[in-house]
């Protein structure tokens, strides 16, 4: 049978910037970077991104509300750099939270939602909410 996965991310989007100079900035090391967009031309503009995630965690572990909450905690520190980063680099801020949730199971289904920390930071910065959700076959 498929189990309930997810992850939760913060994530910094924008046209052209080095996503190397973020982690310089912010003096946090990324869990993944996208430098596509450091070279591209304003004709045909791409986007890089910059970004720190939880580790994947699956069924009891599955807690938006956690997974999110030590994510901003991680961030909350740099909120004044991350600001500063958001104008210079003219960047999207983003929470993002990824899930894959299992339709076989007669167990109770996970909340998601965020907590007045996270709503908070998120708030602070100007950044959105996106969630991703899947449905696992049944097996």
């Amino acid at each position: 049978m498929a189990s309930n996965n997810g992850r939760a991310y913060f994530a910094l989007a924008g046209y052209h910037f080095n996503p190397d100079d973020i982690t310089r900035l912010l003096g946090i090391e990324p869990t993944a970077i996208n430098a596509a967009g450091a070279h591209s031309s304003p004709d045909k503009p791409v986007i890089s991104s910059w970004e720190i995630s939880t580790n994947r965690v699956s069924d009891d572990e599955l807690d938006v509300y956690k997974l999110t909450d030590n994510l901003i905690k991680q961030l909350e520190p740099a909120k004044e750099k991350i600001l500063e980063v958001i104008k210079s680099h003219n960047l999207s801020p983003r929470l993002g939270v990824e899930l894959l949730l299992s339709v076989d199971k007669d167990e109770h289904c996970h909340d998601v939602g965020f907590g007045a920390r996270t709503v908070r930071f998120l708030a602070d910065i100007g950044a959105f909410i996106n969630i991703d959700y899947r449905l696992s076959e049944r097996t």
